[in-house]
Parts: structure tokens; sequence; C-alpha cells
């Protein structure tokens, strides 16, 4: 609303300077305002939309949400003069408008979810045209008959008319009060465990007490009324029954088959009556104290009871709401973390100056002290700003699933977790790609028919899982699925006949045969779906984890699953690193790669016949990269005795870095390569380079690289 506001506002600021709306539409500020209200606008409608496909209900807040959003999309798409969108926009606002006025009890469509998602997708067509500065000319005049359409078979059939999308599962309804054994004991666990085991054959579950872990107090409503149950199922009531006998210390269940209508009003009457009577009771007690009374009581309750006087004293007091939120341009953030890197530059180039040698500046010395303490708080503060939670990128999977469930007739659940964790907003923008096709692979390769799950003895619903979580300075997303597995022998045989295999297949091990399948061109599909089968994507994400200095691993068990793990950087902006010294030039690995460093002696050499050098290492033998023959540097130091070794891993592979000398570690900012370099002249091993303190160019080493090329 308050973007319409200011549309509002301007819009009379247009027609006082002579009604130009031309120049108008062409005001960037104004266009990015836009697209970013409404590209949240949009998420928030999808996320809508998918919520009421797993209720199988609109709701009344959905319905009012539905409309509040197009009503804002419709008028500002409208000042901007898009009448595409503002047309289809209005359609679906009399849409909804007229379900909200008539408000049907359950009404739900699956037709109507996927005509909603058709015009979400025609109106980010048209939004991705504005942001690339084209002209938004798509025709909305299509759905909006469809809209039209739909709008009219309500208002002649009601909601009840035929919807031939809808899902065909069964749902049966059932009640269940069990009741345990007297002297049992923790009848809450019991009862959570039954929840357990019923989670896994429900679509929806209602039980009440509810808080059964963290109310002690439900044990003993468990012991006087029962634990009941209200259950939405595609099971019959004798599976239902053998499923909950299966818990041990029951003394009798009660299980019986009710309607949807039950299932719900039933539920809610037992606990909207607790609620009652707990307030009811609570007021009163609170209501027949006098002063002396409340003076004797409990810290805890007499904080209740003065809460609930002061809130009666200030109820008809207007409190005015405070801004603690603003929009920043993500242009200002990245010109901000720019001079927060040069600023660490110049910090370093004072306190490393070389005309400092050898003084003694005590003073010197505790105010450049203070200024590092300064400059890594500024640092830590911007880099904060910087952080964006994965929860966006990992809700848009959900419309993901849904759409290739209904296109390939699966049933699967996405399970999400940890979508709190953050990481910086450039690396959001870098894996949202890569993540998508992993999703997609999970739902088309990984998850089986259900037929076929049944036939397994798996659920018949498939589960896809996928998991953030920060470990060190690293962000680890987890992509995970309980379908068929990977399959070692099929991989290795399209390998084999694609010629992908890079050594003799008997010494590769089950991680690296699963890795065959990032490479260019591969796919064990054997004919082309609208999905996969052209071996294309996996090598796609691939490439884009490792141009952010990520790397990938993947675990699998023929017939139980795949697990596939992203390890990114936090930040892409400044990273701790370690300076090595090759000749005249200067090489920066990261330091979170770093095992050890060591001089190494003699006796643990190794020259395999091929002339490749390695060394023995707690009786294991790793490879040897020798960083002046790798680049052509001239060095004295070509005795591996005379040098330093940095033995470095990444990605389960580990290998021993030779240079001169080590300079030290420090906070380097990560600047990328010259256009030209990265352009026509392809360097391996570097993924970009920094500016020391003394003003020379240290080169960052690409360590997956690194590792990949031995």
């Amino acid at each position: 609303m308050q973007f319409g506001i200011l549309f509002l506002l301007l819009s009379c600021i247009v027609l006082l300077d002579g009604g130009n709306m031309k120049d108008f539409n062409t005001n960037d500020a104004m266009v990015d305002m836009f697209l970013f209200e409404t590209y949240q606008l949009l998420e928030q409608l999808e996320q809508v939309i998918l919520s009421s496909e797993g209720n199988c209900c609109y709701s009344r807040e959905d319905i009012n949400e539905v409309f509040r959003i197009m009503h804002t999309i419709k008028g500002s798409s409208a000042m901007m003069m898009y009448n595409g969108i503002s047309a289809l926009a209005h359609a679906i606002e009399d849409l909804f408008s007229y379900i909200r006025k008539e408000n049907p009890e359950k009404f739900f469509s699956a037709s109507l979810n996927d005509l909603i998602f058709d015009c979400i997708d025609f109106v980010k067509i048209e939004l991705e045209k504005i942001s690339n500065h084209d002209k938004a000319d798509g025709n909305s005049d299509e759905l909006v008959n469809r809209i039209q359409s739909y709008l009219s078979g309500l208002k002649k059939n009601g909601f009840n008319m035929p919807d031939e999308n809808t899902d065909k599962k069964t749902a049966n309804f059932f009640k269940a009060v069990i009741y345990f054994e007297d002297g049992c004991e923790m009848e809450n666990i019991r009862a959570f465990a039954i929840i357990n085991n019923l989670e896994k054959i429900a679509y929806e579950l209602k039980y009440y007490p509810q808080d059964i872990i963290d109310n002690d107090g439900s044990v003993e409503t468990i012991r006087r009324d029962g634990f009941q149950v209200f259950i939405r199922t595609d099971k019959t009531r004798d599976e239902i029954n053998d499923c909950l006998m299966q818990t041990v210390f029951i003394k009798g269940l009660e299980l019986t088959s009710i309607d949807e209508k039950a299932f719900s009003d039933d539920y809610n009457n037992i606990s909207d009556a607790d609620t009652s009577l707990e307030a009811a009771t609570e007021e009163q007690y609170f209501e027949e104290l006098d002063n002396q009374e409340v003076d004797r009581l409990p810290s805890h309750e007499k904080s209740l009871y003065e809460d609930g006087q002061k809130h009666q004293s200030k109820e008809h007091l207007h409190v005015l709401p405070t801004q603690s939120i603003i929009s920043v341009s993500v242009a200002k953030l990245d010109k901000l973390m720019d001079l927060v890197g040069e600023m660490v530059i110049a910090e370093a180039m004072v306190l490393q100056n070389p005309d400092l040698e050898g003084l003694e500046l005590n003073n010197f010395n505790k105010a450049a002290s203070q200024l590092s303490k300064l400059t890594s708080e500024i640092q830590d503060i911007v880099m904060s700003v910087r952080m964006v939670p994965l929860s966006a990128t990992f809700q848009r999977m959900n419309r993901i699933v849904r759409d290739m469930c209904r296109k390939l007739d699966k049933e699967v659940n996405l399970e999400i977790v940890g979508e709190e964790t953050e990481v910086d907003k450039n690396i959001i923008e870098r894996i949202t790609d890569p993540l998508m096709h992993l999703v997609r692979n999970a739902v088309d390769h990984g998850i089986e028919p259900a037929d076929e799950r049944l036939a397994a003895g798996k659920p018949k619903f498939g589960k896809i899982t996928l998991e953030a979580k920060n470990v060190g300075n690293d962000v680890h997303i987890i992509v995970r699925d309980d379908g068929k597995g990977l399959d070692r022998e099929k991989i290795l045989g399209k390998a084999r006949e694609n010629n992908l295999l890079p050594m003799n297949e008997a010494d590769l091990t089950d991680s690296e045969v699963y890795k065959l399948i990032m490479m260019p061109g591969f796919s064990t599909r054997d004919n082309v779906t609208e999905f996969s089968g052209r071996g294309v994507g996996m090598d796609v994400v691939a490439k884009n984890i490792e141009s952010i200095g990520g790397s990938i691993s993947i675990d699998s068990e023929k017939g139980k699953g795949t697990q596939i793990t992203l390890k990114i950087p936090l930040t892409l902006a400044i990273i701790d690193g370690m300076n090595l010294q090759v000749g005249k030039s200067t090489f920066t690995i990261p330091t979170i790669t770093i095992q050890e460093s060591f001089r190494p002696k003699g006796n643990g050499l190794i020259t395999d016949p091929d002339g490749n050098e390695m060394i023995m290492v707690r009786g294991q033998c790793y490879p040897i990269i020798r960083l002046h023959k790798l680049y052509n540097l001239k060095t004295d130091v070509t005795d591996l005795t005379s040098g330093i070794i940095t033995m470095v891993s990444q990605d389960g592979k580990t290998v021993c870095i030779f240079s001169d000398r080590l300079l030290g570690q420090q906070q380097v900012v990560v600047k990328s390569l010259p256009e030209y370099l990265k352009r026509f002249k392809k360097v391996n091993g570097i993924s970009g380079c920094t500016l020391l303190g003394d003003g020379s160019i240290s080169l960052i080493l690409d360590i997956a690289s690194l590792i990949n090329s031995k």
C-alpha cells in the first residue's frame, strides 16, 4: 500500500510537470522499486497458493491475502502503464473478490491453482523483460479470458463445480482415542511415538493435547481423557488400527470413522474449550485477588497480574509505530563493501610500511592496534548487512517440486531445514540455478513413481530434504532424497560409451564414480524428456559452484537415496589468506584449505616412472605441485628440502604446494582477474588477485582447480 501511495504522489508531480508519462516510465529508480515490490508480492502469492494445496482449502486469510496482493499489483502496474500485467491482476482480483464475498466453506480447486500459477509465470516473464530494459509486450488476453470463464462457471454452478484437475487421492477421516495402561508412565512420550508413526502414512494429523513434550501437564490430561488423534489418510480403518496397536502399553483404543467436517470441528471444539477454560480460570483467579493477596503471589504470577493491569490502563492509548528497518539499494551495499576492502588494503599498507622496520614506536603501535580493531568491526558489520537468509531461495523450490510432481505424476514432499542460514547476497544469486537443477534432478531421476516405491517397501510419498548449515567459514547446502539412488555400474557404462573415464575404472572410488555425472555431456537417460536427458545441467551446477570457490560432494546408496552437498564460502569479498613467495611473485592460499606447512626431508620424497613427484607424510602419499614449474617462474629455490611445503585439502582430496617461503597470514580483498585474461587466456589454478600492503599484487590460488588437475 505504501508503494501505491508513493505512486499517487509521483503521478501528481508528473502531471504538474507537463504530464510527460513517457519520461516517468523510464525513471530507473521507480522501475527498480516496482520490480522489487512486485517480485516480493509474487513470491508471497506463490506461498499462499502452495499453502492452500497443502491444506486442500482456501482459508479466509488466504483469500484476503490473494485479493490484497493482486490489488496492489494492479494499482502499481497501471500507474507504470504496464497494461498487460494490470489487466491480468484486475481479473484475478475480481475472481477472488467474488470468492471473498460468497465466503464458501471448504472451497478448493486444483485447476484454479494451476491457472494462478500460469498468471504468476506470465507476470514474471514481463518483469524480466522490464529488468532487461525491453518492452513489456506480452498479451494477457488469453489468461484474462480463462479467469473470466472460471468466474462465470462459479457464478453459474456454484462452488461445487467439477474440477478435472482435482487430486484423485482418496481421503478417509478417523478419530482415535488411545488409553495407556495404568502405571506405564511417560504417556506423553508414548503419544509422541504414535504421532511419529502416523506421520508416515497420514496426509494430515491433529491431536490433543497438543504440547505433549513441552507441557508436563499433558500427562495428566492423557491419563484422564485419553490421547485423541484426528487423522486424514488414504489408508483403511484396519490399516490405521494395525499401526496404532503396534504401540506398547495400550490398554484401549477407540477408532471411529468421521466425515471431513467432524475432522476439523471436533478437534477445534476440544482445543477451543480447553483454551477458554484456561483463560476464564486465570481471569477469574486474578479478579478475585485483593491487594494483600497480590503481594503474596509468586513473582511470575504477580508479573502476570501487573501486566494485565497495565494493559487495561493503556488500552485506549494510541501507540505510534516506529520504523526499525529501511530498504537500501544493493548497488550502495556493493560500493560500501568495495570501500571497506580498500580500507583493509590501506590499513595493511600503513602497518606493513617498510619505512617502519626496526623502529620502536609504542604510541604508533597502540594507535595501529585500535585502528585494526575498528577496521575489523566495520568489516563485520558491513558483512552482516550483506548477509541474506536462504529462506526465500529455499521456498522457491516448493513451486518446482509441485509443478514437476503434477507433470510426472509423482508424489513428493519437500522438507526444508535451516532456511534461516545466511550467506552473502552475491552468493545467493549464483547458487539459485544450481539448486534448482539439483531439486529437479531429485524429483525426475531420484524419486520413483508411487507404485515402484510401494513395491520396494517404501512410503508412497517420496521425500526431498533441503538443508543448510554453517560449518566453519563455509555453508553446507544439502539436497537429500530417499529415492532409488545412483547406479555405479550404469554410470560407468555410460562413461565408457562416451570415453569419459579419466583412469582405470577399477581404481575409482564410489565418490569419484558419482562425480562423473557432473561431466559435460553425461546423462544416464536413454530418452530426452522435458526435464532431462540432454547431458546438460549437472556440469552447469559444477561450474557455477566452482566459480564461487565452492565444491560438490555426492554420496549415494542404491535403493536408499542420494545426498549432494554444496560447500560454499560465506562471502566472496574478503578472505583470510596465507601469502607464499615464489621467486619475485606472490601467491595467496585461502587459509580454510590449509592443513599444515612444513620443510620436507629428503627421505620422504618419491618420484614415479612418469616423473611425478610425491611426498610421504605419516604413511600417506601426496602429489607435489611446484608453483615455479606450473607458472614458469624464475627462482633460486628448486631443491625441495630448501623450500616450504603447504598441504592443502578440498573436497576430500589433498595436494602439497611447493614454494620458496611463507610471507605470513593476512586478510585479503578478492579482486576478479582482468576481463581480457578470463576471455582470451585461461589461467589454470587462479581464482582472482589481491593487492598487498606494499602495493604489489598477489594471485589467489584456486585450490579445487589445482587438485583436479593432478
